[in-house]
Parts: C-alpha cells; structure tokens; sequence
C-alpha cells in the first residue's frame, strides 16, 4: 500500500501539511483514533512506532482487547441478480458463495499485493 507504514500488524498513513511543514498520520483500518506527527521522516516513523506502542499499552491497562485491522470478514452490497449468479455458480462448483469468493478474490490479487 502507498503512503503507509506498518509496525505490529498496525498500518499508519503519511501526509505532508506544507503549511505547517510537518509530516502527519494516523492508525488505519481501527475504529479509534490514533494519530501522531513528526518534522521529518525519521520522527514521523518514530512517532508512529510510538504511537502503535502507546495505544497497545492503553488497551493493556484498561483491559479492553486492541482492535487489530482487517478481522478477516467485511460485508459487500451487490445486486440481488449478481448475487443470485454468484450463488449458482458457486453451487455448480461444489462450492459455498463464501468459498467461490474468497477464490476469485485470491485469483483477483495474485502477484499484486504479495
């Protein structure tokens, strides 16, 4: 992914704010908020690692489990036509709708994303 940095199974975004000459981010892919900021790249990496450490310890001390990002189930909206092919041709596969998708999305992404 573009302009992301990972650490800990976490993703942080990278933005720049020529205004105020700063680098800027935040958590992706949780729900809470956890943003961080540094005057460079090197800040900005440690900023984030910091970032990623602190809200890991939050959690810890509030005994409330980290969101972690991408849980491995999302939910897609189709037209009830696809959706009714999708389920047939799965069918004919001697497949479930879960299992032709997760197929045709690995078939989709192979090589690209490795």
């Amino acid at each position: 992914m573009k302009d992301t940095m990972t650490y800990k199974g976490y993703f942080g975004s990278v933005h720049y704010n020529d205004d105020d000459k700063i680098f800027y981010g935040k958590l992706e892919f949780i729900r809470a908020l956890v943003s961080y900021e540094g005057t460079d790249v090197l800040s900005l990496r440690a900023a984030f690692e910091e970032a990623v450490d602190d809200y890991l310890d939050l959690c810890e001390e509030a005994g409330k489990k980290p969101e972690t990002p991408f849980k491995g189930t999302f939910n897609i909206r189709l037209d009830p036509s696809l959706h009714q092919r999708l389920v047939a041709h799965a069918m004919d596969e001697g497949k479930t709708l879960n299992a032709f998708i997760k197929d045709a999305l690995e078939k989709a992404v192979s090589g690209a994303y490795a």
